[in-house]
């Protein structure tokens, strides 16, 4: 199993914004692609953060989903819109776990 991790750096103020476009616009598209594993947001350290993880059976596999959710009209026209003004900076990782690792 692959992860993904991406960290999203959202516009001061705007990270409870961002949150409920993803909730209402973007999961219900985002869910018929991708597994999502977690969701959270930075209470210290570098703040107005939203990290989120996502997996997948292989790099192969990664690339077709996103593909698929880059071609649905639902995102490209309903979440970008709306939830990509509000993203400053992102960051994406591919994570593999190690063999004793509790998350494989």
């Amino acid at each position: 199993m692959y992860y993904e991790m991406r960290i999203y750096t959202i516009k001061v103020g705007r990270t409870k914004e961002y949150n409920s476009i993803f909730e209402s616009r973007g999961l219900p598209v985002i869910s018929k692609y991708l597994n999502l594993v977690g969701w959270w947001h930075a209470e210290c350290g570098e703040l107005n953060q939203i990290i989120h993880l996502w997996a997948y059976a292989s790099l192969d596999d990664r690339q077709k989903r996103r593909e698929a959710l880059y071609n649905d009209s639902d995102w490209i026209n309903g979440f970008v819109p709306k939830a990509f003004p509000l993203i400053e900076k992102q960051e994406s990782k591919i994570l593999v776990p190690s063999k004793f690792s509790p998350i494989r």
